[in-house]
């Protein structure tokens, strides 16, 4: 009988017995927890709330099949009000690394940035990491200072709209195809007939408006050396950046936080972030994301940008 007790314990010991589970309650994962990045030092000490601007910028959800998503629109929103919200939290610090995305993704988190200073007084500063072009470079406009990396790609001032045709192709398959439509330039760019020259004219003048926008934009911020060459598309290294008068100076994460310190009078202030439950809990450098419990599925992800909504566009894409 003994025998027989040991042999049983030893079974479910081993995993062979009665299946079990393990529930472990979690938080709910649509609300922001404020995750200590930087220590400060001394009493009920201020914060530098460091915020993510990565990434293709849109309004929609993005992520893997089968993976956690995220609005990058709506979670910037909710970040920049957090800060906003916080008392303690005495300027923030934009980490860039974005070749840009929509045009109106790109210019409502500009303007997200414009209303943070102008209704709270605080100092926001921008940390350009590998890339800040096009409408990462539009948002970082907003900022009262602009540092980049000597290396970081800066620029792509411009807009850009893209388009196929597909229609001869088509053709040859023996394919056609039918459009009713309730005005002449309703189809427009579509991918099933070719760009006749009055649509071309129309979209060059969608595009132009936007660049025109997007170029005034930075010269209400920006004191640019040759605005003729910094404007016409073309993307810089940052130190030609800083010669253009695109940044204002050259440097690491470390010193855009050294310069959003001083300027917050917050010498000892602490660095903290937004991120949701499950977010890596790392290094202010971090930006990948630990994903929620879940079977095991087969998980596909896609990079930014690989296909493309069309649309118009302050995006860096070579």
């Amino acid at each position: 009988m003994r025998w027989m007790l040991l042999c049983a314990s030893m079974l479910l010991l081993t995993g062979c017995g009665t299946p079990s589970f393990l529930v472990t309650p979690v938080q709910n994962v649509h609300r922001l927890q404020e995750i200590e990045v930087q220590p400060g030092s001394g009493w009920s000490q201020p914060k530098i709330a460091l915020i993510e601007v990565e990434g293709m910028l849109s309004n929609v959800r993005t992520g893997g099949f089968m993976q956690p998503t995220e609005n990058k629109l709506s979670l910037f929103t909710q970040q920049m009000e957090a800060a906003a919200r916080d008392p303690r939290v005495r300027a923030v610090v934009l980490r860039v690394n974005s070749p840009g995305g929509t045009v109106t993704a790109t210019d409502t988190m500009y303007e997200i940035v414009q209303r943070f200073r102008k209704e709270t007084g605080r100092p926001i500063i921008v940390s350009m990491q590998e890339v800040a072009a096009s409408g990462g470079y539009y948002v970082s406009c907003g900022a009262d200072t602009i540092v980049a990396h000597p290396t970081t790609v800066v620029g792509s001032i411009g807009v850009i709209f893209n388009a196929f045709d597909a229609e001869q192709g088509l053709q040859k398959l023996g394919i056609r195809n039918w459009v009713i439509k309730s005005g002449e330039f309703k189809d427009m760019g579509s991918p099933f007939k070719m760009l006749r020259s009055e649509e071309r004219e129309l979209m060059q003048e969608m595009v132009d408006a936007y660049h025109e926008r997007f170029v005034e934009t930075v010269k209400r911020h920006r004191t640019l050396t040759d605005e003729k060459r910094a404007t016409d598309g073309r993307v810089f290294s940052g130190e030609t950046a800083l010669a253009l008068g695109l940044v204002d100076r050259l440097g690491m994460l470390d010193d855009a936080l050294l310069i959003a310190r001083e300027k917050a009078d917050a010498p000892q202030a602490k660095v903290v972030m937004y991120k949701r439950p499950y977010g890596y809990r790392g290094s202010i450098y971090a930006s990948s994301e630990v994903p929620e419990p879940r079977a095991n599925i087969i998980t596909i992800d896609l990079p930014d940008g690989v296909v493309l909504p069309k649309g118009f566009y302050y995006l860096w894409r070579p």
